[in-house]
């Protein structure tokens, strides 16, 4: 028959702490009971209810060197900010056209920034793929929108003009 473990042999076993939301008066923060279980080595195969980080999105890496200034490391997205805020400028003092012109030239631009470099700071928000069809949709969509736009539009389109009409009615 085996021998009892003495208690100076017997191997010391660290006490899991107790998650605030499980102690009573607890204040359900979920952050504590997620460290707990982190410091303790408790894997869990549920999601976690806070989420603590996200992954960066593809190329949403800086610009420019680490040790360049900062607006030098945002450049892409500098640029179509500064293009988008002169659209609207024009746009606020009387030239909608030329406005929106602007506004979507600069959105089609962002599509081709972000397809051609392989990092551009904070202009990267999703995916790739989908920042470049976001920015390009609604890029095409703004400036076909200032060339079918009235007084004499520099685009006809038949059936948006039967459509506005049929609507307008």
């Amino acid at each position: 028959m085996p021998e009892p473990a003495s208690a100076a042999s017997a191997p010391v076993r660290a006490q899991r702490p107790v998650p605030s939301w499980a102690r009573k008066g607890g204040d359900g923060d979920g952050a504590k009971a997620q460290a707990a279980e982190a410091a303790d080595g408790a894997r869990s195969r549920r999601f976690p209810s806070i989420t603590r980080d996200t992954a960066r999105p593809e190329g949403g890496g800086r610009a420019a060197p680490g040790d360049a200034p900062a607006p030098a490391r945002q450049w892409p997205m500098l640029a179509v900010l500064a293009a988008t805020a002169a659209g609207l400028l024009a746009t606020a003092v009387g030239h909608p056209r030329v406005g929106c012109l602007m506004i979507g030239i600069a959105l089609i631009a962002a599509s081709v920034l972000r397809r051609a470099l392989p990092s551009v700071g904070m202009l990267a928000v999703r995916s790739r793929f989908t920042d470049m069809v976001t920015y390009g949709l609604l890029g095409v969509a703004i400036t076909l929108l200032a060339l079918v736009m009235e007084p004499k539009p520099l685009l006809n389109i038949p059936f948006l003009e039967t459509a506005v009409r049929f609507t307008v009615r």
